[in-house]
């Protein structure tokens, strides 16, 4: 049975945007996800963050950007909590709009956020007043405010990105087709052994020429790429699910378990039940 649930969020195909502001935060919902963009600030409460497969202790304050359908949930200390939630559409500037010189920054920026966005101390100090302030602004000032945030934003220095990419499907294949279906076959093969020969084999390449063009385009050697495929996989699963540790363990294409804890702990730094352990804390049920 999934544990994460789809939140269906109050705005409409008639916002550009909506703020939502919750004093004395409780932060008693579950891991959730929508199909819009987030932006959430929390004040005044320390805790543990979840984006994605990121699991993280956080200090206020904690800002982040979230993309379109990747889960998040935030659990912490209630005494005078105070999150500030901006919701938008991923339609909120059109293709044509992001592709100009001006909006190249924001189109990056949008492009990280399904992977989670963490901005700074110095950026999210320097912001923090504008975001509040943003509820008490209407009309179409409200709108170029939030704009000038999201730029800003989009613009700021030692931004970390918080999920891996394996989780949230961000490996970029669209430039090769090669590429492409390698990944669409690691994916529906991930439970049975995987060899280099046959990958390279189904694209006619020899192994040898086929592991030097896999590492040209994707900057990482095919078996990492793999075993970061396959933990990402049982990350997933250890999240939305209440399937055993073992049965995960070879749905995700390892051998037996203690190559696979031993293989999840190196990526994640805890096991894979310390892991599952740590997110059910944030879950509420």
């Amino acid at each position: 049975m999934t544990r994460i649930v789809r939140e269906i969020t109050p705005l409409t195909e008639h916002d550009f945007f909506i703020v939502l502001d919750h004093q004395n935060a409780k932060f008693d919902f579950p891991i959730h996800y929508h199909p819009e963009y987030e932006l959430n600030l929390v004040l005044h409460s320390s805790g543990k963050r979840i984006i994605g497969d990121s699991i993280k202790n956080y200090d206020s304050a904690d800002l982040v950007l979230i993309g379109p359908n990747t889960p998040h949930a935030w659990s912490g200390s209630t005494d005078n909590a105070r999150v500030i939630t901006i919701q938008f559409q991923n339609n909120i500037l059109s293709e044509q709009t992001l592709n100009r010189k001006a909006s190249l920054p924001i189109k990056d920026l949008l492009g990280k956020s399904k992977m989670g966005i963490l901005f700074s101390d110095e950026t999210t100090q320097n912001i923090l007043d504008r975001i509040i302030k943003l509820s008490d602004v209407t009309g179409f000032d409200s709108f170029l405010d939030f704009l000038s945030i999201l730029y800003d934003l989009s613009i700021s220095r030692n931004q970390k990105t918080l999920s891996s990419p394996s989780y949230v499907d961000q490996f970029d294949t669209s430039k090769s087709r090669r590429i492409k279906l390698v990944n669409q076959f690691l994916i529906e093969n991930l439970h049975n052994p995987i060899r280099i020969n046959d990958v390279a084999s189904m694209v006619n390449m020899s192994p040898s020429a086929f592991s030097h063009f896999f590492k040209k385009r994707t900057q990482r050697a095919f078996s990492d790429y793999l075993l970061d495929i396959r933990i990402g996989h049982a990350a997933k699963i250890l999240i939305e699910t209440e399937k055993n540790i073992s049965e995960i363990c070879f749905e995700s294409g390892f051998n037996n378990i203690s190559n696979f804890n031993r293989s999840f702990k190196n990526l994640k730094g805890c096991t894979p039940r310390e892991f599952r352990s740590q997110q059910k804390m944030i879950t509420k049920h």
